[in-house]
């Protein structure tokens, strides 16, 4: 499966990229060698190979969750520039 230009111009738009003509050549035909190479997987046969998340034993290197009191609200809030009762004072806005 190959990449064509509207499809390389697309995922660039989402990727907020802007590229120039030398680039969309470049990668374009990058990208096109790294979707060859992968798609050599499904050549193989993979019947008896278990599905896999991650390639070695992921365990849990955490100390066990145990309670405790915690931090008391006026040294949590001790370096606050502002607070507005028990709690951090922000300014509104969003992203």
């Amino acid at each position: 499966m190959a990449i064509d230009r509207e499809q390389l111009l697309h995922v660039a738009h989402l990727a907020r990229l802007e590229l120039r003509e030398s680039e969309l050549e470049r990668l374009g035909a990058q990208l096109n060698d790294i979707l060859e190479a992968v798609s050599k997987v499904s050549e193989l046969d993979l019947s008896d190979v278990p599905p896999t998340s991650h390639p070695l034993d992921v365990v849990n290197v955490w100390a066990e969750d145990e309670p405790r009191p915690s931090l008391p609200v006026d040294e949590a809030l001790a370096n606050a520039p502002e607070r507005d009762g028990d709690y951090f004072k922000v300014p509104p806005g969003g992203s």
